[in-house]
């Protein structure tokens, strides 16, 4: 009896012990992270983050202006831009990211949502927590995931695309508007 137990026990050690831990999604968009980016990660960590992309730091004489340098991650294999970060202060290597923009369609949020998305896939998704027009675009924020989707003006009837002044609702945008790109705020 004795021995059997023993056995079953180093049998279910083994079982457990061999059991493949999860893996995070490299391109699961999350409240908190990206990745395995994260809301605290600091800029001189991002080569753990993104360990065969391309980074782009651009230095561009900001410590006059004071202005912050977006950080631009490169699939390495096609080229492609992945990601614009946007560090918290310039020059910082132990500053963290605040924004990050979000062009790549393989990043998705845990409901699905990427920039291959439409309007009508965000409001079936996530409660709008409000509308912004600018020049060329609006934007659809959702707080519960500390997300904003930006979609060009083209997608719009024709009467919404050239008045900055005007509020437009959701009721107002087309279900087939595509997302152009969409960002994440920490």
């Amino acid at each position: 009896m004795n021995k059997s137990l023993v056995s079953v026990l180093l049998i279910a050690i083994l079982i457990v012990s061999c059991a493949k831990e999860k893996k995070q999604d490299p391109f699961q968009v999350g409240k908190h992270h990206i990745g395995l980016l994260t809301d605290s990660t600091q800029v001189k960590d991002l080569d753990l983050a993104f360990p065969i992309d391309s980074i782009v730091k651009n230095i561009m004489g900001d410590e006059f202006t004071g202005d912050i340098n977006d950080i631009e991650i490169y699939d390495t294999t096609t080229g492609k831009q992945l990601l614009t970060l946007t560090p918290t202060q310039s020059l910082d290597s132990t500053a963290h990211i605040k924004s990050i923009q979000i062009t790549d369609s393989r990043y998705k949020t845990g409901k699905n949502i990427s920039t291959l998305s439409t309007f009508a896939d965000i409001k079936n998704n996530y409660k709008i927590s409000g509308i912004s027009t600018l020049i060329n675009s609006i934007v659809i924020s959702v707080n519960e995931i500390n997300a904003s989707f930006t979609i060009d003006k083209k997608e719009l009837p024709a009467n919404l695309q050239f008045n900055m002044d005007l509020k437009i609702e959701a009721v107002q945008i087309p279900d087939n508007a595509k997302i152009k790109y969409f960002m994440l705020y920490w």
